[in-house]
């Protein structure tokens, strides 16, 4: 009884994240100030090639492909727009944020199923998500470098999802 709580669970925060992050609003997102912008310890996406990331990342499944109608693409031309470029990166933004709502709501396994199950539910929901989120983090700044040569410059308010307290950006300047 335990895996079909957490199968109902599984459905249920699939289909609630995927709506809210279709409809959650993308000037919310300030892509370049904390938690968004590149942390410190991710040195340039140096910790991300480290785990090889870019052999592995086209292997996960991408809900793009399967929402082709609902969902922006995933890959961009080799002479992106810069519209283009900000769409890419506020979806890297609303990627994050749903995956780590998943992460957190995965607590819900825990009370669903007691015991060693629920304990490995939690545990492959974390992994699974933390993926996704690596992924985000990973693409985030290489998208953004291509923004800025192309003479991108965010805009100075900052938004709901943004720190504007510099103390709070934890992230390297250049």
């Amino acid at each position: 009884m335990g895996f079909l709580k957490c199968f109902c669970w599984f459905l249920i925060i699939g289909v609630i994240s995927f709506i809210a992050g279709r409809i959650m609003p993308k000037h919310w997102i300030s892509f370049d100030k904390f938690p968004f912008a590149p942390f410190d310890f991710e040195m340039e996406g140096k910790i991300y090639k480290k785990i090889g990331i870019a052999k592995w990342q086209s292997k996960v499944p991408d809900m793009s492909r399967v929402f082709k109608k609902i969902m922006p693409p995933k890959r961009i031309e080799n002479r992106p727009e810069i519209k283009e470029l900000v769409l890419m990166i506020e979806e890297t933004c609303v990627a994050e944020i749903v995956h780590i709502l998943i992460i957190f709501c995965g607590a819900g396994y825990l009370m669903l199923w007691e015991g060693f199950g629920g304990i490995l539910c939690f545990l492959l929901n974390v992994f699974a998500n933390l993926v996704f989120v690596v992924i985000q983090r990973y693409n985030r700044p290489r998208l953004m470098k291509i923004l800025k040569r192309k003479g991108y410059e965010p805009k100075k308010e900052s938004a709901k999802f943004a720190c504007s307290d510099t103390q709070l950006q934890h992230r390297r300047r250049t």
